[in-house]
């Protein structure tokens, strides 16, 4: 006789990473390491690029991808799709924090024959499509500087003033 199986609980989801509690996140740390890490280079972040900084996609398969041989590139990252959408989310409240622009960029398959466009998604979800296509563009002359606070009281606190990012997608 087979003996009955237990249920395994179930495992609840982190709540959504908000405007006031993205700091506390324990991904937080890396995403502010990559994006200081790319800026040190250039005055651009793309998802992308932190996503390998970050060793959550080898940079072999990214390069798949963008020549054709991987149908969307949540395929080949090595995280949990949730965790991932985490990441977009701070990787989004941290550039805004930097005063980073947001840059729509077309992604387009390199090598030989048509320019296809690239899907990020297995669902083609416009709205994530949307944050992994995103760069946050430093918009200042010369290299990247963090921005100053209004009184040096608010620099170590991080506060943020009410409304100041309205997009929750």
């Amino acid at each position: 006789m087979a003996v009955p199986r237990k249920k395994k609980p179930k495992r609840r989801a982190k709540p959504s990473v908000t405007v006031d509690d993205f700091r506390d996140d324990p991904m937080y740390p890396r995403v502010v390491r990559a994006t200081a890490h790319l800026l040190a280079k250039g005055k651009v972040v793309a998802p992308v690029d932190v996503i390998v900084h970050m060793g959550v996609l080898q940079p072999k398969r990214l390069e798949e991808w963008r020549r054709g041989s991987v149908p969307y590139l949540e395929r080949v990252i090595d995280k949990n799709l949730s965790s991932l959408s985490r990441l977009l989310r701070i990787l989004r409240f941290h550039a805004h924090d930097m005063n980073l622009q947001p840059s729509l960029t077309a992604y387009t398959r390199s090598g030989k024959g048509p320019k296809q466009p690239l899907r990020f998604t297995k669902t083609g979800d416009p709205q994530l499509e949307r944050a992994y296509a995103t760069h946050l563009v430093w918009p200042g002359k010369g290299p990247f500087h963090a921005p100053r606070s209004q009184s040096e009281g608010e620099a170590g606190r991080g506060e943020r003033s009410e409304g100041a990012l309205d997009d929750e997608g």
